[in-house]
């Protein structure tokens, strides 16, 4: 369960399927994949910015996940999360599901800066844009990851 996330790379969550994270064939349900990303996103918020997803004036506006293959009870995998081309207002978010290396799913997800009052998107602050930068994926961060 440990967050092993290396500079200028992905953030990287090591985790291990749980009995209750199964659905009637055996595999990961896919419902509890999106409960994985959001475990990403959070080691991400407490590593690059330095807060919690509770603190964060973000919410989620999108979620995209591709299973390419299952992963099953026991299995320790990784999830890598990378940023994308920042917005004025949007965080998108890339990651891989993977175990021993081979890809197990892909997700992207879409956080949305918002005025926590009126609920409406604002800028991304100047200092997280700087930061959440750094983890732009590159050719050298997927091949190396």
């Amino acid at each position: 369960m440990s967050d092993d996330s290396i500079p200028g790379g992905p953030i990287r969550i090591a985790r291990e399927v749980r009995f209750r994270d199964l659905d009637v064939m055996g595999h990961v349900n896919n419902a509890v994949y999106a409960t994985y990303l959001e475990e990403a996103r959070a080691a991400m918020y407490s590593s690059v910015l330095g807060m919690t997803l509770a603190e964060a004036d973000t919410v989620l506006a999108h979620l995209s996940i591709d299973f390419v293959r299952p992963i099953t009870l026991g299995t320790p995998f990784e999830v890598h999360l990378w940023t994308g081309t920042l917005g004025t207002s949007s965080i998108p978010m890339e990651y891989e599901l993977r175990v021993a290396g081979d890809v197990m799913a892909t997700a992207e997800t879409v956080q949305v800066v918002i005025d926590r009052e009126t609920g409406a998107a604002r800028p991304i602050p100047s200092q997280w844009r700087t930061q959440l930068n750094q983890l732009q994926r590159t050719s050298a961060s997927s091949s190396t990851s």
